[in-house]
């Protein structure tokens, strides 16, 4: 794989073909850092994955990215699915400036189940080319993956989420967007969406924020799986523009693209989803410690009742054979 990078965030590809078992992957002879001023920077790893090696220093540098120096950082990397976008890493750009490890696959480089043995803490399906039958694994990462650690879908990637539960993907009935600026409403419930902390209401009235969209495809209104999904945010005209499901709460996408210059609000969107793969990490840990504190509590009481036993059963020896008694 190679990250070629050029001026202003944008990164180019190769050409994507929709045969995906005949794609070679291009060498590793340009590899750069992201900016000037960043710390992340891309290193070949096997199967032309890249890792992103950071430091707290990122290019992404604002009020909502801050790190603690002393945070400790995951060994478990975020998995970063590549639809042969050239806004991938952009968004991965996001990721690594809050301190975060990643590793970026493209869709045909490797399997849902070589996947799952990476332990990831979470995973980001990219934005790309076609429907989400053209995604490799990502639609089958949303079915196998996403009921276990949270997964972010970017424009394809809440295709597939819309796809995987029973929606239809449709052409937009307004044509394609490309770089087109759009308000986009959104009724958050709770810290754990994507669009928390977006401003949403002033003076009891719905504030819409602008969003980035490059699409031609959405999740059919008509058809939405409503029993698995709930829509989260939309355009003025009604499409589509955020899903997350009922149950797996940390199963999120949106249709617009967060990493755009566009998108004036995206590093919040980004943050969001790192602080809900946070808190679900401190929810797991708080039940294995809870667990763990149970378990040893009776681990002790049956130390200090098989104890107690013992010690009885010496008294009960020593009444029946006296200590000056000689046998044999």
């Amino acid at each position: 794989m190679a990250a070629n990078f050029i001026t202003h965030l944008s990164l180019v590809h190769p050409k994507p073909s929709l045969s995906a078992k005949s794609l070679q992957n291009p060498s590793l002879s340009h590899l750069s850092k992201l900016s000037p001023s960043s710390n992340v920077c891309f290193l070949p790893i096997k199967r032309s994955g890249v890792v992103g090696k950071l430091s707290f220093a990122s290019a992404v540098s604002d009020s909502t990215s801050s790190i603690p120096e002393n945070k400790k950082i995951s060994k478990n990397p975020i998995i970063v699915i590549d639809n042969y976008d050239s806004f991938t890493y952009n968004l991965c750009q996001y990721v690594g400036g809050l301190g975060c490890h990643f590793e970026v696959y493209r869709n045909d480089e490797l399997t849902v189940e070589e996947l799952k043995m990476k332990n990831p803490r979470g995973v980001l399906i990219s934005p790309g080319p076609g429907t989400p039958q053209d995604s490799g694994i990502s639609l089958k990462t949303v079915l196998e993956l996403g009921p276990i650690v949270p997964l972010f879908g970017v424009c394809m990637g809440l295709q597939c989420i819309g796809d995987a539960f029973g929606g239809k993907i449709i052409r937009s009935p307004y044509g394609v967007m490309h770089g087109t600026s759009s308000l986009v409403y959104h009724d958050e419930k709770g810290e754990d969406g994507l669009l928390a902390g977006l401003s949403k209401y002033a003076l009891l009235l719905l504030t819409p924020f602008n969003a980035g969209r490059y699409h031609s495809l959405v999740i059919e209104k008509d058809t939405f799986p409503e029993e698995a999904l709930e829509v989260t945010a939309w355009t003025e005209d009604g499409l589509i523009m955020a899903a997350r499901h009922k149950v797996y709460k940390h199963v999120q996408g949106v249709q617009f693209h967060p990493e755009s210059i566009i998108t004036w609000e995206g590093k919040t969107i980004v943050l969001n989803f790192v602080k809900l793969i946070e808190r679900k990490e401190a929810a797991e840990s708080r039940i294995v410690n809870s667990a763990h504190n149970w378990l040893s509590s009776k681990c002790q009481i049956w130390v200090w009742e098989s104890t107690l036993e013992i010690h009885h059963l010496c008294i009960w020896t020593n009444q029946i054979y006296p200590s000056n008694l000689v046998l044999g």
